[in-house]
């Protein structure tokens, strides 16, 4: 049986298949053809360097947030007006979709902080909101002072 294996092999190397050298590369195998490029959208604009005040006016943000929350929770006739302020930031400061983004991030982490805290207007409620309005105003007076607007 062994002679019938070598004759086969011998067979086949005298047919003169060549037989792949030590270091010889293959050719390359076919590629499948590419479908013709599309024309690349241009990159989005670089977004700027963060301006000096952005961390205080993320600070302004999460805190008309949670005062959005906790005004309206508590039916003060000023409920309605803390949603108002937000857009109007917005208007003013997200001049970039990335800043939009972060501001409405700051808003939305201020509301939602507030939103799993407290179901009902309690003492503490108000007191949290007395002192939003304190910080927001304080935060407002030094951003107003130091960069104008």
């Amino acid at each position: 049986m062994r002679a019938a294996s070598a004759l086969t092999l011998v067979a086949a190397l005298s047919l003169g298949l060549p037989a792949p050298v030590f270091g010889q590369q293959r050719p390359p195998a076919r590629q499948p053809a590419k479908p013709p490029e599309k024309e690349k959208e241009p990159p989005p604009p670089a977004e700027p360097p963060p301006a000096p005040y952005d961390r205080d006016l993320m600070r302004l943000a999460e805190i008309i947030g949670a005062l959005s929350f906790l005004r309206g929770l508590c039916a003060t006739p000023d409920a309605a007006e803390w949603p108002r302020r937000m857009s109007a930031l917005m208007e003013a400061e997200g001049v970039t979709p990335g800043r939009r983004d972060r501001l409405a991030g700051a808003y939305n982490r201020g509301y939602r902080g507030y939103a799993l805290t407290y179901r009902v207007c309690t003492p503490a409620a108000t007191l949290a909101a007395t002192r939003f309005v304190a910080e927001g105003e304080r935060l407002s007076q030094s951003l107003a002072g130091r960069f104008g607007g």
